[in-house]
């Protein structure tokens, strides 16, 4: 198959546009001819993954485009950094790492980016509109902006964003086309109580569930009696795209694209139908626990990136308490929202319940703790799944009313009682 290029196109290729469009052009266009594109498509925005470094290749690649005078062709955001400029030193990230990270985080930053540095654009006012074209990598990030907004990317690798940032364009595949997004897999709610649908842990179990029934298909939910807010479709979402490979979600009456069962499968019939039981769902929330105990060292929150609305979620459930002393607890976010939390007043409570704030990166992907921190806590479905493979470490799952409640107790506390 051939793939066809406009006169601009032929111009980067040839260099017109200088070495680092070239070269972007160059592994743009062979990516395109792999994945089996006929043309390439203008993108609006992009966000760029890559700019966490895991390593010297990554950093090596970034600073080459950077060297070559490398400029982002369309607004493009960054997504978390291998380290937190302000905190860094309060955990066990070496010296070595923090110089590494930074040089990233520098290269990028040179290519006229937004230096927002965080796993949720959507948050920030770059978020795009329904139907745009964008080119974004951060799983969370893409089934968040195909699902909720309606916006149109591909699952993006690292180092291949970038490059779609820099020459404003972008396969024609996949998830770009109409034709692709239709539903494929039916999730039917069975005899869930209405009390556990508005509850902020029920959507990463349902999230979790979904993406190890769905893999990469499209799932599409369907007998939900409650209208989640942004930060449940988000942690659905995040938990999706990380137990499966889930890109688009629907929810029938709820996602953009859904508004009809019909719709939302494009007038086809789905190819699976799937009850989804309370057993099926306590089997979920089950399998995102790794601790055999009690023991607790760190809760963690915040991934994806905690927002404005979750912050303030979290303020009246630790007004007036303060933590274990033995017990750590983390918020990671943006800078942006924790700005936006400490203008609205509500990290005073925060930092006098005894916690710790990170910004900019994510204790997934940066060095951050020490060997005897060992027990973990989270409300995040992703965190959870992510957490003893990446970390080597222990991990519990419960609401954010339970992390509270478990930091005060110096020891994992969660209630059951909806899950009975």
């Amino acid at each position: 198959m051939t793939l066809s290029f406009t006169q601009k196109d032929k111009a980067m290729l040839n260099g017109e546009f200088g070495k680092a469009t070239q070269m972007a052009m160059k592994i743009l266009a062979r990516m395109a001819e792999v994945s089996g594109a006929k043309e390439l498509l203008d993108i609006v925005g992009a966000h760029i993954d890559s700019t966490v470094y895991i390593g010297d290749a990554g950093l090596e690649f970034a600073e080459r485009l950077a060297s070559l005078g490398a400029k982002v062709a369309v607004p493009t955001t960054l997504n978390v950094s291998g380290l937190d400029e302000r905190h860094w030193q309060e955990w066990a990230v070496t010296h070595e790492w923090a110089r590494q990270a930074h040089r990233q985080m520098i290269a990028y930053q040179s290519m006229g980016t937004i230096p927002t540095w965080t796993c949720a654009p959507y948050q920030t006012e770059f978020k795009p509109k329904f139907g745009d074209q964008i080119a974004w990598g951060e799983s969370n990030a893409i089934v968040f902006a195909n699902s909720v907004i309606g916006a149109r990317t591909e699952r993006y690798p690292d180092l291949f964003d970038v490059c779609c940032a820099i020459t404003g364009r972008a396969p024609t595949i996949g998830l770009h086309l109409t034709e692709n997004r239709a539903g494929k897999i039916l999730l039917q709610l069975k005899n869930i109580p209405l009390q556990l649908q508005q509850s902020d842990d029920f959507y990463p179990v349902l999230g979790h569930l979904m993406g190890k029934i769905a893999l990469d298909k499209i799932p599409v939910i369907q007998g939900l009696d409650y209208l989640p807010n942004e930060d449940q479709l988000k942690a659905l979402g995040a938990a999706a795209a990380s137990s499966g490979g889930v890109a688009l979600f629907h929810m029938i009456g709820v996602t953009p694209e859904a508004q009809t069962f019909a719709e939302a499968f494009q007038n086809k019939q789905p190819e699976k139908t799937i009850e989804v039981s309370m057993d099926l769902l306590r089997e979920s929330r089950k399998a995102l626990t790794h601790a055999d105990n009690e023991q607790l060292d760190l809760v963690v929150l915040g991934s994806p990136h905690f927002s404005l609305a979750e912050f303030k979620q979290l303020a009246p459930l630790i007004q007036g308490k303060r933590k274990h002393e033995r017990v750590k607890f983390l918020v990671t976010s943006s800078r942006a929202m924790t700005q936006l939390a400490k203008q609205a007043g509500v990290l005073d409570d925060l930092l006098r319940f005894g916690a710790q704030l990170t910004v900019d990166t994510c204790i997934l992907t940066s060095p951050m703790l020490p060997k005897e921190i060992k027990y973990l806590m989270t409300n995040s479905a992703k965190f959870a799944y992510y957490t003893p493979g990446l970390l080597g470490k222990h991990i519990t799952f419960g609401s954010l009313k339970d992390c509270v409640e478990s930091a005060v107790a110096g020891k994992v506390v969660r209630d059951e009682s909806l899950w009975a």
